[in-house]
């Protein structure tokens, strides 16, 4: 898609209705539901999330993750193996301040998450989901010409940092077997003709929680490894037809504890997928983009820094948002850059703080600014 301007685009997970709430929560609850229903209700919920994608001006659209409960944990619905207790966290940056911690995980959606160990061997359970959800997003894009999809998976690592080992003898074997398990779903999604999308906070992320007690250096191996892990799942795809999310945490919460860019950048490049995304536009990481200016982008990748911010209700200014873009794009060069939004609007049911309405205001005004940018670097 070289079209002689910025292109826009997002992470993934965008507000669910009310009704279609209610049902995802009594899905992860056991509660029985009317399966039709649910369907039903998903395939509309599709249609409008692309809609609103379309209408905001957003180039590269995708589902909105309307048919799963959160951008990782809809993984134990798909492959077996995870009949184990569930899975505790620890923020290294929440514990130093408990009462953001309370706040943070009275959110909704955060307390309905289900996440129980893996305690038996990884194989595929349910191959028709990512069918139905890849065929429902295409018929959904059909009406809006010009435009392309994308949709979001779950890494390899990240599925591990959700899900403990119970099971394999070692975290490599662990890994590896997600991989092989997971391949499926990231081959269906390209065959399908849309851009897979891996969802990768365990690179960053996984530093405060999975592994806070490793030194740099040790984390940077076991990152290693999970980049090993997600290149085997996706060996048969394109890396242009792929692009990976790099994240800190979707969390309102400190954040000081977050590694450094400049410290895992360069084992980022190793991933297959040609672009990456990462969180840009918040207070912890918008200075970031000055990494690029001693660090090289590799031949063949493309940089979609977050130019908004997911947690706050403020609706960006266009001109801000051009500022941002044209940062990068004077380091990296303008056929490099793409302008997405920092991370998900509500990666778990029924969490995320900003209202559906700002949140289409916050889309707009990012189509806005990259509309700017690209008055100004073509000419």
């Amino acid at each position: 898609m070289t079209t002689g301007r910025f292109l826009t685009t997002h992470v993934g997970s965008l507000p669910r209705a009310d009704d279609l709430l209610a049902l995802i929560v009594a899905c992860e609850e056991g509660e029985r539901i009317d399966e039709a229903a649910l369907a039903a209700h998903i395939e509309q919920a599709v249609h409008d999330v692309v809609t609103a994608q379309a209408t905001a001006g957003l180039d590269i659209i995708n589902d909105g993750e309307q048919s799963k409960p959160s951008y990782a944990t809809y993984i134990k619905d798909r492959l077996n193996g995870f009949g184990g207790s569930g899975n505790s966290y620890v923020f290294q940056d929440l514990e130093d301040f408990p009462g953001v911690k309370d706040r943070i995980f009275a959110d909704t959606g955060r307390k309905h998450r289900k996440t129980p160990a893996c305690n038996a061997p990884i194989t595929v359970k349910d191959m028709d989901a990512v069918h139905t959800d890849a065929a429902t997003l295409n018929a959904a894009l059909a009406h809006h010409p010009g435009r392309r999809a994308f949709m979001s998976a779950a890494s390899p690592g990240v599925t591990a940092l959700f899900f403990a080992n119970d099971h394999y003898p070692d975290d490599e074997a662990y890994l590896f077997a997600l991989a092989e398990g997971l391949r499926h779903e990231y081959e269906a999604i390209a065959k399908a003709g849309i851009i897979l999308q891996v969802d990768c906070p365990d690179l960053a992320m996984g530093r405060h929680t999975q592994f806070r007690e490793l030194s740099l250096s040790q984390f940077r191996d076991r990152i290693a490894l999970n980049i090993a892990a997600l290149n085997h799942a996706t060996r048969n795809i394109a890396p242009e037809q792929m692009r990976m999310h790099l994240c800190w945490g979707n969390y309102p919460g400190p954040h000081h504890c977050d590694v450094p860019m400049q410290d895992i950048i360069d084992l980022v490049w190793q991933a297959r997928p040609h672009a990456i995304q990462f969180e840009a536009a918040n207070p912890r990481h918008a200075h970031e983009f000055e990494v690029f200016q001693s660090t090289k982008l590799p031949e063949g990748k493309v940089l979609i820094p977050g130019v908004v911010e997911c947690q706050s209700t403020y609706i960006e200014h266009p001109e801000l948002i051009a500022q941002r873009i044209a940062r990068y794009a004077n380091l990296v060069g303008r056929e490099n850059v793409q302008a997405g939004v920092d991370c998900g609007f509500s990666i778990h049911a029924g969490s995320g703080g900003v209202h559906p309405t700002v949140v289409w205001a916050k889309m707009k005004a990012l189509t806005e600014g990259a509309a700017i940018a690209s008055r100004k670097f073509w000419p």
